[in-house]
């Protein structure tokens, strides 16, 4: 599990793209979104640096917080 803080994350827009780029990462297997605290739960074995780029791409400057 990794989670990801995005504090740039505000609307149900935001989750939605949030979410459609994370599953697309090879290894992603389930993705929660989280718009109160803007963070996001990502379980799999999905690359936590992919993830950061992904999300970069699509305007969401983010940091990894925990990964286990």
């Amino acid at each position: 599990m990794t989670l990801i803080s995005v504090p740039d994350m505000s609307c149900g827009h935001c989750k939605a793209s949030v979410t459609e780029a994370l599953t697309a990462l090879p290894g992603a297997t389930s993705v929660s979104v989280d718009l109160t605290l803007r963070r996001v739960e990502v379980k799999g074995a999905a690359d936590p640096e992919s993830m950061l780029i992904a999300l970069l791409e699509i305007g969401f400057p983010a940091q990894i917080i925990a990964k286990t």
